[in-house]
């Protein structure tokens, strides 16, 4: 087989080439200076993994559990490593030593460029699709929040789907072990609603195939492809078995899993999954960004309708800066978002010029990803078709925030445009051209001048006085269309380009090099407004958790205790997690128990504190839930007179005095809201027996995340409590070496019987689904590299013999 280097070789190299520097030109602060990208929730990961790193790092070992935040949990889905993991180098080398985040979009710009050549799209047309893939907004709005692990999950997709493709392409070997590489690294990134997304594209990606090819290829072969990709995935489980294994273990016990509270259902409410629902109208971001008004807060033009009306009122010209520069100009459904979801005019154009000149299983395959996915993203503003999944479709109520499900129309889409494209010019069909031209044409024009149907109303209006939502309105309609004139002149270049191609009087490569920078130039400035040169700073971590002085004043305490911090909430905090165990926390899949106990006890007893404490009264008494969960101090403010000592708290371990038995979770969560949690306790008779109380003393007397030591003398034996939460699988307890049952007690709490006398008492937390699969694991790892280099073998050895 003779190579010719300018064809065989060239065009890869610049591909390659011009990805990174893409990736290092935008994001050059990150990649040549050392600075990161502020990330909001990146922050509050670093404070809940701040304990497990640093056990980790002075041990070498994994805590597997944090009291950092939520009163503890297991760190699975904080921070874990396994011994002779082999994925994070693979990454390192695959994204050609790129600083995370940013190495996911070059690495989901090769993938998908791979993807695209598979579907013989030539390579300046797979370059184009590429760029267009990993620059989207969807993606560049996702890393501004700190999404790293969705955008990476997201990005791995071309490959899956490119192992699926090469293996019904008679590539078997080589298929299923691309396939096994990219569902390892999906995997590992963690995103579990990506991961389910892409096996419902990678479903319909086979059915249509199956569908379209069982009579020529006959029912036997195809179900070998599918028996061998099914190996690849086995693999790619098994090079994550310790992953999925503590996540299977976890999910049962969290907020995504069964319910505890009686009047509940299993997995999410639906208010909650569908909180974030893409509007049905608002679809048309694809071809217009600014239809809905951008984002939540954006900067309007000089001498907006807004500015205007606000001078016209008086207002202090700081008072107006500060309104124009973060107008709420989004009117769309969602209760905020960071920006429009847009992927390229021109893109948009040349997936609707599929409908002509796209192969049908092409356009099948890939218009129904586009359509399933945009109806999944809708949400509550599609109940009929999302509630039926919900109830129905296995797997799906775990998860929220379903206009994610825009990521599958934003790998679809490019797919399907460069597909087309490349029809399109290799059949000169004029016709397809006009056709597509026309809809795509005649619907911005149809918005530029029906914008005045619109109302231009959003949530964000409540509380604005009809002086300046009036202007507003009318800056939101300028908003739309000043877009669409954009994108109508983005559209028409295009066109004229593509037109010219086909009558012969462009080249390829011209027409190639003239999309690639119209679409780099459109999503470049589309993306500039919401990160840009103001997004990235040196590492935030020391200003962000620099020590205030009523962190100071509480570090002078070197017992154990742990912390409320009412400066961030419960729900959505991470600084107290830094340095404190802490009560509250940031997570989005927490303990189902301790959710429950937020919902029926914290918030209330939390609202009823902070009430009495404005009128001077600190009802320590009050907040038993907390005491029980050893709280010692309240962070209202940065001074250090803004610390309250809880004089109330239970301390790391206690001895009740009496038992109330109850029979029912419900009935046990309300119980604590009647009882002293230091004097009474509650036990659930039905699944932990009668349980007698006891009198004595315990005192902790060592503590790791993982294991904790304590000293007790009981004059009477009975139940002893711990301020830790409850976990059935993994935690053991000995009594002078015994193992003994943990018992849940006070809903959430762990409790032992102690016979009478003095003993030490011991708690370890060792899960199997982490200490059994961590070596398997590697040794999957390891069969996946070996099977990719044996795919890559026979299939050049069987080009080979072709030549």
């Amino acid at each position: 087989m003779t190579i010719d280097f300018k064809k065989d070789i060239l065009p890869h190299v610049v591909g390659i080439a011009l990805f990174y520097a893409i990736v290092a030109i935008y994001f050059s602060p990150v990649v040549f200076e050392n600075q990161v990208i502020f990330q909001g929730d990146i922050l509050k990961w670093e404070g809940s993994a701040k304990e497990t790193m640093d056990f980790r790092k002075a041990t070498g070992e994994e805590a597997l559990w944090t009291n950092s935040m939520f009163g503890g949990m297991p760190a699975y889905f904080i921070s874990l490593d396994f011994p002779g993991d082999i994925t994070n180098a693979l990454v390192s080398i695959l994204s050609l030593g790129l600083p995370h985040p940013v190495n996911g979009l070059f690495f989901g710009m090769v993938g998908m460029y791979i993807l695209l050549l598979s579907f013989r799209v030539r390579p300046i047309f797979a370059i184009l699709g590429s760029v267009a893939f990993a620059f989207n907004t969807y993606n560049l709005l996702s890393l501004a929040a700190g999404h790293n692990a969705k955008i990476w999950a997201e990005c791995l997709i071309p490959l899956i789907i490119l192992g699926i493709h090469l293996a019904f392409e008679k590539k078997r070997i080589l298929g299923a072990s691309i396939l096994a590489l990219g569902l390892l690294l999906q995997f590992k990134f963690n995103h579990v609603q990506i991961t389910y997304y892409t096996f419902l594209m990678a479903g319909i990606y086979v059915l249509v195939r199956v569908l379209f090819e069982w009579k020529k290829e006959g029912l036997i072969p195809m179900a070998k492809t599918v028996g061998i990709l099914a190996i690849g995935a086995i693999l790619a489980i098994g090079g994550n078995i310790g992953r999925l294994a503590t996540a299977l273990e976890y999910s049962t016990y969290s907020t995504r899993g069964e319910v505890t509270i009686e009047t509940k259902e299993a997995g999410l409410d639906k208010e909650y999954a569908f909180g974030w629902s893409n509007g049905i109208m608002e679809s048309f971001t694809f071809l217009i960004p600014d239809f809905y008004g951008g984002g939540s807060n954006t900067p309007l033009p000089k001498n907006s309708a807004s500015e205007k009306v606000l001078r016209q009122q008086g207002l202090d010209p700081a008072q107006i800066n500060g309104f124009v520069q973060g107008a709420p100009t989004y009117w769309g459904d969602q209760p905020f978002t960071g920006g429009p979801i847009y992927g390229g005019v021109i893109l948009i154009f040349l997936a609707v010029l599929g409908i002509w000149a796209a192969p049908k299983q092409t356009l099948i395959t890939f218009g129904a990803i586009i359509i399933f996915s945009l109806m999944l993203s809708w949400g509550k503003n599609l109940s009929w078709f999302n509630y039926l999944l919900f109830d129905y479709l296995p797997g799906y109520n775990k998860f929220r925030a379903v206009s994610m499900a825009l990521g599958m129309t934003l790998f679809a889409i490019p797919v399907l445009g460069m597909v087309s494209l490349e029809k399109l010019v290799k059949e000169d069909k004029l016709k397809s051209l006009y056709m597509a031209g026309a809809v795509t044409g005649g619907l911005i024009l149809l918005f530029i001048l029906g914008a005045g149907m619109f109302r231009f109303e959003g949530l964000a209006d409540q509380g604005l006085p009809d002086w300046l939502l009036g202007a507003l309105k009318d800056d939101r309609k300028s908003m739309l269309q000043s877009s669409a004139l954009k994108s109508l002149g983005f559209l028409a270049a295009a066109f004229v380009l593509i037109y010219f191609t086909v009558k012969g009087k462009v080249s390829d490569l011209i027409l190639g090099a003239g999309l690639f920078m119209l679409v780099l130039f459109d999503l470049w400035t589309i993306n500039r407004p919401y990160l840009n040169s103001d997004s990235f700073q040196p590492n935030p971590t020391n200003s962000y958790f620099a020590e205030t002085p009523a962190e100071t004043e509480i570090l002078k305490d070197d017992s154990y205790f742990r912390v409320l911090d009412l400066t961030e909430g419960i729900q959505s905090a991470g600084k107290a997690s830094y340095r404190f165990h802490a009560i509250g926390g940031y997570h989005g899949a927490k303990l189902r128990r301790f959710q429950d106990l937020i919902d029926y006890r914290l918030s209330g007893e939390l609202n009823n504190f902070v009430t009495k404490a404005q009128e001077g009264d600190f009802d320590f008494s009050g907040i038993q839930s907390f005491n029980m969960l050893n709280t010692k101090y309240i962070i209202a403010g940065k001074a250090a007179n803004a610390v309250f000592e809880n004089p109330e708290a239970n301390g790391p371990a206690w001895i009740p005095s009496s038992i109330r038995s109850v029979n029912s979770n419900l009935e046990e969560i309300t119980t604590l809201g009647e009882i002293n949690t230091k004097t009474e306790a509650t036990i659930n008779t039905d699944e932990f027996g009668q349980v007698d109380a006891g009198a004595g003393t315990i005192e902790l007397i060592s503590y790791a995340p993982n294991h904790l030591t304590y000293t007790a003398n009981m004059s009477q034996g009975g139940l002893a409590i711990f301020s830790e939460i409850y976990y059935p699988v993994g935690w053991t307890a000995t009594i002078d070496g015994q193992e003994s049952d943990i018992l849940r007690t006070d809903y959430l709490l762990r409790g032992l019987t102690i016979p009478a006398g003095q003993h030490e008492i011991e708690f370890h937390f060792a899960p199997s689904s982490y200490t059994k699969t961590k070596t398997p694991m590697i040794i999957f790892q390891y069969l996946i590299i070996l099977g990719l280099i044996g795919g890559v073998y026979f299939t050049i050895k069987e080009e080979n013999g072709r030549a």
